[in-house]
């Protein structure tokens, strides 16, 4: 049933451009993909290695800047005699540059932050983020500052001389962010069904019991760190070759907070969580627009947040597999579900 679920949720998800006339609300679809691919990563941290971070803004923002300039180049000045000069590379390129960077700095901060836990490893996160946002703000000769870098080329791919398709439009753009997403989800979900996500899971449980039957608490830590890290960087660089202009203000801290809104509200520690979170606190802002004005908008986003978090307090896609678990349970004979009589 989960799978040809799953089947008939990806063929309406990659219909929707053959009857969706309003290029506007597809622009909304993109963006919430892309966050929604953030989401997902945040998912491997909080929900399966237990490990909040309110900093991780910052891989999706290094993802994002890492990939502008490569594709733009840049000329960094070393000394007084010798500046070095980077040439522009094709977009490709320097999308998978971003994410390779994104890593390496997940794995720098796993190997420091990871020295300490609780409320200790999330003030490090956050001050990373801090850290990352002013560089990107007073490091002018290379990122522009609060000018921003614009101009930035739309995501290529092909081989060139015999074919190659720009995602300028909005469609080919939806696809891309949709086929990403599909690959962010597959990647989690082998990580977290093999032994390294058994890992990860038992020290989310219990820490102390992990590491006392053989677990190397920090390796596991900071392989999920790196993965994150990645997949969050790969969502900056979508952002950033779909806009076309980034600036220091994609570090901002209520970017962070929508991640984890929509982790927490979708079901941290599942793996559809984060896409149904996604899907429901990305389009929702958009549904209150045509209804209400901006402070009733956050009045209400906010109320519905909460009720959800107090009344599904494991998240919805936790409360609806035990809604249905509990609804069609097996007969133990044929295997076949049948509905609960009460």
């Amino acid at each position: 049933m989960s799978r040809w679920f799953t089947v008939a949720w990806v063929a309406f998800l990659f219909s929707i451009p053959i009857w969706m006339t309003d290029l506007y609300f597809l622009h909304i679809l993109i963006t919430t993909g892309i966050f929604t691919i953030a989401a997902i990563s945040l998912n491997l941290l909080l929900g399966y290695a237990g490990q909040l971070s309110l900093g991780h803004v910052a891989f999706f923002g290094i993802g994002a800047y890492t990939s502008a300039l490569v594709s733009l180049g840049f000329d960094l000045e070393i000394s007084d005699s010798y500046t070095l000069v980077f040439d522009p590379q094709p977009v490709w390129l320097a999308f998978v540059s971003g994410i390779f960077v994104s890593g390496l700095f997940g794995w720098f901060i796993g190997k420091i932050a990871f020295k300490v836990r609780g409320a200790y490893f999330v003030i490090v996160t956050i001050s990373f983020a801090e850290v990352v946002r002013l560089i990107s703000l007073n490091w002018i000769d290379l990122t522009e500052g609060p000018m921003a870098l614009n101009n930035i080329p739309p995501f290529t791919l092909g081989v060139p001389g015999l074919w190659e398709q720009t995602f300028y439009q909005k469609i080919p753009n939806y696809y891309l962010v949709l086929v990403i997403t599909i690959i962010a989800y597959i990647i989690v979900r082998r990580l977290v069904l093999s032994r390294a996500g058994r890992a990860m899971i038992a020290l989310r449980e219990n820490e102390a019991l992990a590491s006392s039957v053989g677990i190397d608490v920090t390796r596991y830590l900071i392989l999920a760190t790196i993965v994150a890290s990645a997949i969050a960087g790969a969502a900056g660089g979508l952002y950033t070759h779909y806009i076309r202009i980034v600036d220091p203000d994609i570090f901002l801290f209520i970017y962070t907070v929508t991640m984890v809104i929509m982790v927490v509200t979708g079901g941290k520690g599942s793996l559809a969580g984060p896409v149904v979170g996604g899907i429901i606190f990305g389009i929702l802002p958009e549904l209150l627009r045509e209804v209400a004005s901006p402070e009733v908008q956050w009045i209400i986003y906010g109320v519905f947040m909460i009720a959800i978090v107090f009344f599904l307090p494991k998240g919805i896609v936790p409360a609806l597999t035990a809604w249905w678990a509990d609804r069609f349970k097996s007969d133990g004979h044929g295997g076949k579900a049948v509905r609960d009589s009460r």
